[in-house]
C-alpha cells in the first residue's frame, strides 16, 4: 500500500514537473517581448533578461499607439469594425444551421453535412487566388465587407461542426415538452435551446473572434488602402527600412493581443464548459 502511494506521489510530482516545463517554455517567449515593451532598447541590447539596470518607460507604447504612417490607434478600431460581425454573423447562422442538422431529417443530408465539414480541410493558400478573383468581379476588394462575408464564411464549417455535436448533448425531451405545450420550433429554438447552449456559444464567440482578429493572410490579399490597414497588417509596417524599433513592435504586438486577452477573461468561465460539451459526442 505504502508503495503504491509512493508511486502515486512521484507520478504526481512529474507530471507537475512537466506541467511547469510546458508552461514556462510557453511563456518565456511573451516575457521577452513585454520586457522589451517596457523597457529602453539601451537596457535589452545585451539580452531582456540582463537587470544590470531596470527603467520601465510607456514611450514605445506610446509611439505605436500614434506611429505616424501605421497608428496602433486606427488599426485597433479597423480590426474591430472587422472582426465583430465576422464573430457575430457566423455564430448566429451557424447555430441554426447546426439545429437544423442535429434535428431535423432532410434530403442529401449527411452529404450537405460531411461537404460542409470537408471545408475545414482546406489550407489559407490554395484559396488566395480565386477568393482575390472572386471578390475583385464583386467589386468587393479592399472594402470590409468583402473581408466580413470571407470571415464569416470561412467560420461556418467548424461553427456548424461544434454546435451540432453539442446539440446532441442537449436532451431532445425538452423540446418535445414544449411542442406539447403549443410551442412553435423558432419558440423552441430562441427560448429553450440557446439558453441551454450559452456556455457553446460563448465558447465559439471567443474562438472566432480571436481568428479573425489575428489574422494577417486575407487581411493582406483584400485590404491595401493605408487608412483601412489592420492592425495585424500595421506591426510589419512599423519597421523601418534601415532601422528596426524592436521595442515600438513587441509594444504593437502586446497591444493587439491585449483585446482577445480581455475577452477571454470576460467569457473564461463559460470557455471550458463550452470546450468539452462540443466534443462529447461527434
Amino acid at each position: 500500500m505504502r508503495i503504491r502511494r509512493l508511486k502515486l506521489l512521484l507520478v504526481k510530482i512529474l507530471t507537475h514537473v512537466i506541467a511547469w516545463i510546458i508552461a514556462f517554455a510557453w511563456i518565456l517567449p511573451f516575457m521577452g517581448i513585454f520586457m522589451a515593451s517596457i523597457r529602453p532598447m539601451e537596457e535589452i541590447i545585451a539580452g531582456w533578461w540582463r537587470f544590470d539596470s531596470f527603467h520601465v518607460t510607456l514611450s514605445n507604447f506610446i509611439e505605436a499607439w500614434h506611429h505616424p504612417s501605421v497608428p496602433m490607434s486606427r488599426g485597433i478600431i479597423n480590426s474591430l469594425i472587422v472582426t465583430i460581425p465576422s464573430s457575430i454573423i457566423p455564430l448566429i447562422v451557424g447555430a441554426l444551421a447546426a439545429y437544423g442538422f442535429s434535428r431535423f431529417s432532410f434530403p442529401l443530408k449527411e452529404m450537405l453535412f460531411l461537404t460542409i465539414v470537408t471545408f475545414m480541410a482546406l489550407p489559407p493558400q490554395a484559396i488566395g487566388i480565386p477568393l482575390f478573383i472572386l471578390m475583385n468581379q464583386l467589386g468587393l476588394v479592399d472594402t470590409y465587407v468583402g473581408l466580413v462575408l470571407f470571415h464569416s464564411a470561412n467560420g461556418l464549417p467548424w461553427i456548424i461542426l461544434f454546435l451540432r455535436n453539442y446539440f446532441e448533448t442537449v436532451p431532445k425531451e425538452l423540446e418535445d415538452a414544449a411542442r406539447v405545450d403549443g410551442a412553435s420550433e423558432i419558440q423552441i429554438f430562441l427560448g429553450i435551446i440557446l439558453p441551454v447552449i450559452k456556455p457553446a456559444l460563448y465558447s465559439i464567440l471567443a474562438l472566432q473572434f480571436t481568428w479573425v482578429w489575428s489574422d494577417f493572410f486575407y487581411a493582406l490579399i483584400l485590404i491595401y488602402t493605408p487608412d483601412n490597414l489592420l492592425a495585424s497588417q500595421r506591426i510589419p509596417l512599423m519597421k523601418g527600412e534601415y532601422h528596426i524599433p524592436w521595442g515600438t513592435l513587441c509594444a504593437a504586438s502586446i497591444i493587439m493581443i491585449s483585446v482577445p486577452a480581455i475577452l477571454y477573461a470576460f467569457l473564461q468561465k463559460y470557455f471550458i464548459r463550452g470546450i468539452v460539451g462540443g466534443v462529447i459526442k461527434g
